[in-house]
């Protein structure tokens, strides 16, 4: 099907749609997008009202700010109450709620919170201002983890002695892992993540699918990708034969950036990690390693929080895990709004109750 190399075109997506109308012999699945950006696409070029009766598409733990824990941001906004400190951060974090407040009540009431685009950007602030102490807020998955070990690297090389980080990585195979093996989740395909997938490599899903006997294609992020990804993991079912597949080969090799995954893994250790929704998982952290400590300003500065709970009433941990979907919780669209958060998942980009919420999704009768 050489029509299938183009990736934006109105026709070629028609064209893949019916192929899904017709689909002959395929039983009731369930497909999770792990990824929310894909997510955002799905509610935003409105694919779920594409598919036949048997395929469900059903969102997955992929947004990075959201499966943030609440005691991880509560010590974001312990970061911003120190001294004299500037926060960096990415925007989405900014009004995420911790067990008090969030860092955008912080900054009303005085903390110095600036948005940045990378770590480099954090970077280049500490080299402004030698005499404050820059932190780095590190939220994200294998995409943009070997960013901020770059610029620790960086940091090292140049002498600063006011740069840090707090570290809130994750990386996504641990999770899926758990996920899988979570008999009350039933998924039948994964639409693996087009971005994780770049670093870590198809391979990195291979124990998947020898394991769980479960599909696995990576996709991108256009219309076209999307269905592509669901028709290669139709056929899959229907043969019987789960496997890894590619559908975003423009980008995605079977080996991933080893380079990448090398720098990451110089300044990052794997240690367990709490996501929400999905409890504390092992060796699906990154923490920066000993010999790096002065760029850890958990350990340079003392900041420890308590475990804490999520907000009263919400779901977005179902929500992360599949077993709902946002328009099941009671708080969705009423007293859980873009202007007045209660979840993360209402708040990030990525989020699924946000992309539900703005691009109105409703279950499929």
């Amino acid at each position: 099907m050489e029509w299938l190399k183009t990736y934006r075109d109105g026709e070629v997506a028609g064209k893949l749609a019916e192929l899904l109308k017709n689909q002959e012999g395929l039983p009731p699945v369930r497909f999770m997008e792990v990824c929310g950006t894909h997510t955002v696409s799905v509610c935003r070029h409105g694919i779920r009202e594409l598919m036949p009766p048997a395929i469900t598409l059903t969102s997955g733990p992929g947004c990075p700010v959201c499966v943030t824990a609440t005691a991880d941001i509560d010590a974001f906004i312990l970061a911003a109450e120190l001294d004299g400190s500037i926060i960096t951060t990415f925007g989405d974090l900014l009004r995420v709620p911790g067990s008090k407040s969030s860092l955008q009540d912080a900054r009303a009431e005085g903390a110095d919170i600036r948005t940045v685009y990378s770590s480099l950007d954090a970077l280049q602030i500490a080299r402004q201002n030698p005499e404050r102490q820059v932190i780095f807020l590190g939220v994200g998955f294998e995409t943009t983890t070997p960013t901020v070990a770059a610029a620790i690297l960086s940091a090292e090389q140049e002498g600063l002695q006011n740069f840090s980080v707090i570290a809130s990585h994750k990386v996504m195979p641990p999770a899926l892992e758990a996920l899988l093996a979570d008999p009350a989740i039933q998924i039948d395909g994964l639409i693996c993540p087009g971005h994780v997938s770049i670093m870590i490599g198809a391979d990195a899903y291979e124990p998947f699918v020898n394991r769980y006997k479960i599909p696995c294609v990576i996709a991108g992020f256009e219309p076209v990708d999307i269905l592509k990804a669901v028709v290669m993991l139709a056929e899959q079912v229907k043969k019987g034969k789960p496997e890894v597949e590619i559908a975003y080969d423009r980008a995605v090799t079977r080996e991933g950036n080893r380079r990448a995954m090398a720098v990451m893994y110089k300044i990052f250790e794997p240690v367990e990690a709490l996501w929400r929704g999905l409890t504390t998982i092992a060796g699906s952290g990154l923490e920066i390693r000993p010999e790096y400590d002065s760029f850890n300003a958990r350990k340079r500065f003392g900041i420890t929080v308590d475990e804490a709970n999520d907000p009263a009433g919400c779901a977005c941990g179902d929500v992360l895990k599949s077993i709902k979907i946002p328009a099941d919780c009671k708080l969705f669209g009423t007293a859980c709004l873009p202007e007045h958060p209660i979840g993360p998942c209402m708040v990030s980009g990525e989020g699924a109750c946000g992309a539900y919420y703005k691009y109105r999704q409703r279950p499929v009768q």
